[in-house]
């Protein structure tokens, strides 16, 4: 490991974002806990300096069992922008061995149609299981236990629940649906698939939330190395350089939503996890080297496409495929057809129009799957634009 840097400056959030933020912190007279923010480009040896920079050491147990979840969402390279460097959980697992906690598993669930076990190999995650002895878990295939929290029941993996100590290791990243995806959103991979449709049919935020005050999570190490501000499964990667340390989910959230020009307000599930407890929106910021400080303006790419089509409670990858699709039609110089339906809200109704998905198929013409491929939807897409 490199010589550790010393702290640079600490400083609270931009003034503008402390205006929005600070009133719920100082009602609640709740003391900000730190955030560390360390920039470069190796991965394993920021997340090295980081951890010891917070004396993580003296929180650490040999007996204990460490979860590492890292974000899989896909089988993509974490060049890509959309999953996880495996050096920022190389950094992890080296400092935790290094001070004799060898009980380390790293658990995923990819999003609905993809296989965690390719993402695994594709990621990188196999090789860096094999070389430290690190058991990998496909909560896909995992037991559920349910809890009750904000008013509703969900199901949660055992085996997020069973570790000792929780550690989330998410990629900061747009999203197309709830903005911003970054520690709280990256729970979800700790639930079953069925469960993965039944929060987009919740509207995603208050479940999010709710899982959050569920499943405690110890310390969040955010991958800003690599990211992408248009979509959430990567294609338009955006390096940012950095890895972002913290003990509160909401607090990291808030701070990264900053980075992209946003406010706590701006990303529901943000607001409601504070208003349950899980953490608080304001924050101070702790810069261990120099960097580049400036925002990160979210790719206005999505909101346009989006406008091309109506959603009912569709599940991410379902609109992933789609939004792809649309972006390679806008690269052709092509117009879109009216009338694009999807989601679980189409379920069972009839209408003229394109539906994508399985549950949308009740249209005049469909693109099946549950998610159908981009290039499925490519293919519907030009075949009603040549017949209009």
């Amino acid at each position: 490991m490199k010589a550790l840097p010393s702290a640079r400056r600490i400083h609270p959030l931009p003034a503008e974002i402390i205006t929005k933020r600070s009133n719920h912190a100082t009602e609640k007279g709740v003391k900000p806990l730190p955030i560390t923010v360390i920039y470069g480009s190796d991965g394993k040896d920021m997340v090295r300096q980081a951890l010891a920079h917070r004396r993580w050491e003296l929180a650490l147990d040999p007996h204990r069992t460490y979860g590492i979840k890292p974000n899989l969402v896909l089988a993509r390279p974490s060049h890509s922008g959309a999953t996880t460097d495996p050096s920022v959980v190389e950094g992890i697992i080296t400092f935790l061995k290094d001070h004799g906690c060898h009980k380390i598993k790293i658990m995923e669930s990819s999003w609905l149609g993809d296989s965690t076990t390719r993402a695994f190999r594709i990621c990188g995650y196999e090789v860096l299981a094999q070389r430290y002895q690190v058991e990998l878990i496909d909560l896909k295939k995992d037991r559920t236990v349910t809890a009750e929290q904000g008013g509703l029941q969900l199901e949660i993996c055992r085996s997020a629940l069973d570790v000792d100590c929780l550690i989330n290791v998410p990629v900061l990243k747009a999203h197309c649906q709830t903005r911003l995806t970054c520690a709280l959103k990256n729970l979800k991979g700790c639930i079953p698939d069925r469960e993965k449709r039944r929060y987009h049919s919740l509207g995603l935020h208050r479940p999010i939330a709710a899982l959050n005050k569920a499943l405690p999570q110890h310390l969040v190490v955010v991958d800003g190395i690599i990211g992408d501000l248009t979509f959430e499964e990567g294609g338009t990667p955006v390096h940012m350089h950095r890895v972002i340390v913290g003990t509160d989910p909401v607090a990291v959230d808030s701070y990264c939503a900053s980075l992209l020009g946003l406010g706590p307000e701006d990303v529901p599930y943000i607001t409601m996890a504070a208003e349950l407890g899980v953490g608080n929106t304001y924050c101070e910021v702790e810069e261990l080297n120099e960097g580049r400080q400036s925002l990160f303006a979210p790719s206005q790419t999505a909101d346009a496409l989006k406008l091309h089509f109506t959603e009912a409670e569709a599940c991410s990858a379902c609109v992933g495929s789609l939004m792809h699709a649309l972006y390679r039609l806008k690269e052709q110089g092509k117009r879109p057809p009216n009338s694009i339906f999807i989601g679980q809200g189409f379920k069972g109704k009839e209408g003229r129009g394109l539906g994508i998905g399985n549950c949308a198929r009740g249209f005049t013409s469909s693109v099946p799957g549950c998610p159908p491929t981009a290039k499925a939807i490519i293919d519907a897409l030009e075949s009603a634009i040549e017949n209009r």
